[in-house]
């Protein structure tokens, strides 16, 4: 769709981008998805077809992110040598070693400079408005940290004396708080993932479990890919789930204040 068909509605006299949320969700369905999705431990030998491994990824891309930067990739592991490492790295558990397919999800901190100018290159609308335009030239500062985080305590001690008089953004400022949010977004790519799969009636395990030095050395990530979780995905074998999911009382999470 070109930017001159994009909807538009009035608002105020002017006119502004519309996408009404749709009415005809069916919750029941989605809920079904939601509490039957287990971390299934073992998988039958039916593939997964490639039509509903790419639907389920590019449901997984869809996921929230922060200002649209996008720090995730998805390693889709077909080669049997890579496999058969891989399977090794995740301590040969039952999830990874009869897993129909294995995806390893990564959180990449070093392309915030080039998805910021992506970002702008890639406007939906007409026309990038300034405020726009100033925001992701300014994103690539305000998430690097610097040589031994030596702009990160500048910037912290610069936005904390602000804070004093006023709300401001705390970070990320470090190294370790840029790769925290980098995990973040894709920890929400990840969960995208698995209930795509679920609704393809297919199931997964996100493994914590692994290796994720000999991991990263396999896809030969540097030091700016992250590794956050293997997902092997399949249809899960009649004693697939081990036991009974185990959630404790709401009121241990949920408060109003």
């Amino acid at each position: 769709m070109s930017s001159s068909e994009l909807p538009t509605i009035n608002m105020g006299g002017k006119q502004r981008y519309y996408e009404p949320a749709p009415q005809d969700i069916d919750v029941d369905n989605f809920r079904k998805v939601i509490t039957s999705r287990r971390s299934v431990r073992k998988f039958t030998s039916k593939p997964i077809p490639q039509a509903v491994l790419d639907d389920c990824l590019d449901m997984a891309m869809l996921a929230p992110c922060s200002s649209g930067l996008q720090p995730w990739e998805f390693y889709v592991v077909r080669s049997a040598d890579k496999k058969a490492k891989l399977v090794k790295a995740c301590m040969s558990q039952w999830a990874a070693k009869s897993a129909a397919e294995l995806i390893v999800c990564v959180a990449r901190t070093d392309r915030v400079n080039e998805f910021s100018r992506q970002m702008l290159r890639e406007w939906p609308m007409p026309d990038v408005p300034p405020l726009v335009r100033r925001y992701y030239q300014l994103i690539p500062y305000n998430y690097t940290p610097g040589p031994m985080n030596s702009l990160a305590y500048l910037k912290k001690a610069a936005f904390g004396i602000g804070g004093l008089v006023a709300p401001v953004p705390r970070g990320p400022y470090t190294r370790a708080e840029v790769e925290a949010w980098a995990i973040k977004s894709t920890a929400l790519a990840c969960e995208n993932l698995v209930l795509a799969f679920r609704a393809h009636g297919f199931d997964t395990c996100m493994m914590e479990g692994f290796d994720a030095a000999r991991v990263s050395k396999m896809l030969k990530l540097d030091s700016n890919a992250i590794p956050v979780m293997v997902i092997g995905a399949g249809e899960r074998t009649d004693d697939g789930v081990f036991w009974p999911q185990i959630r404790f009382d709401r009121s241990l999470f949920v408060h109003e204040v």
